[in-house]
């Protein structure tokens, strides 16, 4: 009988999956322009939403969390949203126009130009975040992907993108916390020491 790989692995062996993952200099980059673009934003009056699938669902969620609840620091909460937390929502345009659909359709509905739609996805091929960065982007919303394994489709609807390791959902979904961590940090600076909340 064969062990499959994955499902017998020491502690050192599913460590080594993760080292030097967090060192790339190119993260630098991609982090302080998704933060310069949220704080544009908000200054704006504008909002922030995120959405995902599954790992990238719950992320999306945290993220909108630390924005709209409190990250380190004590100030006004800013206006942050996960587009995956409305149940009934995504039930009924899953069911009257399939899953695919499930984000574009709320963007359609929210989202305005000006405001900042997150798309979170590991292959870069979901296909509902997807045509949700197209719709944002037809709205004049600007777009950032989360994404791994080279990018994917949704590059194409991203103006700005943090493009994270190759390899496994899980360990780009490590990333993607990390980062995403570090951008609600930046955020909170520029907002309070720099001015822009009231």
């Amino acid at each position: 009988m064969t062990v499959d790989y994955h499902a017998r692995r020491s502690f050192d062996a599913l460590l080594a999956d993760r080292r030097n993952l967090l060192d790339a200099p190119h993260y630098k980059d991609q982090v302080e322009a998704i933060a310069a673009a949220i704080v544009t934003a908000l200054r704006a009056g504008k909002r922030v939403f995120w959405c995902g699938n599954g790992g990238s669902a719950a992320e999306a969620q945290h993220m909108a969390a630390e924005l709209s609840g409190r990250y380190l620091r004590e100030r006004p909460g800013l206006n942050s949203e996960a587009l995956t937390v409305n149940t009934s929502t995504l039930t009924c345009v899953g069911n009257d126009y399939g899953y695919d659909r499930v984000f574009s359709r709320q963007v359609q509905a929210f989202v305005q130009a000006g405001d900042v739609v997150i798309g979170m996805t590991t292959s870069g091929t979901s296909k509902n975040i997807v045509l949700a960065l197209e719709e944002a982007r037809k709205r004049g919303a600007v777009t950032i992907a989360f994404t791994g394994n080279g990018g994917g489709t949704v590059l194409q609807y991203s103006d700005h993108a943090l493009v994270g390791p190759d390899g496994y959902a899980a360990i780009v979904q490590e990333v993607h916390q990390v980062m995403a961590h570090i951008v609600c940090d930046l955020v909170e600076q520029q907002l309070i020491f720099e001015g822009g909340l009231t």
